[in-house]
């Protein structure tokens, strides 16, 4: 096609043929329909008795040295690190931890209340019609009548409605030029939604866990630590010395029992 050709403008029969429709107004377009219709019960109990007992010596003696040179020319760094420890621990005890738990639950009642709110259909209630209005003995003389408030309502001859049925689609019906086949009515397929969803959920739960527990300990803990560091970093004819030492005697003795125990007892009526 050459890029000087003239564009040729439809005529009235090729834009007839046309097929198109109209759009509805934009509060009644709908793309999900959502209902959700939840009804949920739910019963939870959970008692909880603990019980703890501990008898502990803990001791961590800790000795450092740290010595250092860094980009230094002819220097030493010595670290000496001497500990000595005598630790004795001793423990002369009993721990004892005793757990009692008596709980009575009682979920049997299974009545849930189904609430006294009242649906909405089409968002909003329903209202009076004007058809039971008493008539006033005055009728319209002719063509276009008079709404309440003074505006006239369009007549016949200028909305194309007649008896109070709507106009036909120009477009339903219509041949498809050099075809033979005829358009299919598109006046119906923007009503409803694209996408209906309706959930009806209606749960009863029963949940109980009571829970007991009983802990009982004896312990003895020592940790001496004794660290002696020394570094020469980017230097020359450098000296760097670290010396730890460490003498460390512990004695540790445990004299006792330790004893946990836990007692449940549960009725439960679901």
């Amino acid at each position: 096609m050459s890029e000087d050709a003239e564009l040729v403008p439809l005529s009235d029969e090729e834009l007839n043929a046309q097929v198109g429709s109209m759009l509805p107004d934009k509060e009644v377009v709908s793309i999900l329909d959502l209902n959700v219709d939840l009804a949920l019960a739910i019963d939870a109990a959970a008692p909880i008795e603990l019980a703890v007992a501990a008898n502990a010596n803990v001791a961590a003696p800790i000795d450092a040295a740290v010595g250092a040179n860094i980009l230094s020319s002819g220097s030493e760094a010595q670290a000496l690190a001497d500990q000595g420890v005598l630790i004795t621990q001793g423990i002369d005890a009993d721990a004892t931890a005793h757990a009692v738990q008596v709980s009575g639950i009682d979920q049997s009642n299974d009545v849930v209340d189904a609430g006294s709110s009242t649906p909405v259909v089409g968002g909003a209630a329903d209202s009076t019609s004007t058809s039971d209005a008493p008539s006033t003995g005055s009728e319209p003389a002719s063509g276009a009548g008079t709404a309440a408030g003074g505006a006239e309502t369009p007549s016949e001859e200028s909305t194309g409605i007649a008896g109070g049925e709507p106009a036909a689609d120009p477009a339903a019906g219509a041949v498809v030029p050099d075809t033979g086949l005829e358009t299919p009515d598109t006046s119906q397929l923007l009503d409803g939604s694209l996408l209906a969803v309706n959930v009806d959920v209606d749960a009863d739960v029963d949940l109980a866990a009571p829970i007991a527990g009983a802990v009982a300990a004896n312990a003895n803990v020592a940790a001496p630590i004794d660290a002696a560091v020394a570094a020469n970093v980017g230097a020359v004819d450098s000296q760097s010395v670290a010396v730890a030492q460490q003498d460390a005697i512990i004695n540790q003795d445990i004299t006792g029992s330790a004893d946990a125990s836990a007692e449940q007892t549960s009725e439960i009526e679901q």
